[in-house]
């Protein structure tokens, strides 16, 4: 038995942030360019720029900038990098407490089962 959920941010029914933009910006600090970033995803940079760039629209604040490097290298922004740390608690916390359910749920299964007797 697997307990499965999936976590985002939502404002007006609209995705500000989730697993998908995190991930984006993970190769985006690894790599340091988005052109790098969506190949490393095996994505369009077009994709990616418009991931980018609606995520930045809705949420009101820049998630990268360009870096030191040259014209088409980027860095994450404080706030990007803030906002990955607490999305990432919040995702870690919610797996720990599916994990303890999913524990509690299947003893339940299995005692009613008569397996776990």
């Amino acid at each position: 038995m697997e307990i499965r959920i999936k976590i985002w941010l939502e404002e007006n029914e609209r995705v500000l942030f989730g697993d998908g933009r995190l991930q984006l910006l993970k190769a985006i600090e690894n790599a340091g360019s988005l052109a790098a970033a969506a190949k490393e995803m095996n994505m369009s940079y077009r994709a990616a720029w418009g991931r980018m760039h609606a995520s930045e629209d809705r949420l009101g604040f820049a998630l990268v900038e360009r870096g030191d490097e040259g014209r088409r290298a980027m860095q994450l922004t404080p706030a990007a990098k803030e906002l990955m740390v607490k999305y990432a608690k919040l995702e870690d916390a919610a797996q720990k407490l599916l994990d303890k359910s999913q524990d509690e749920l299947e003893q339940i299964i299995k005692t009613a089962r008569g397996i776990g007797k």
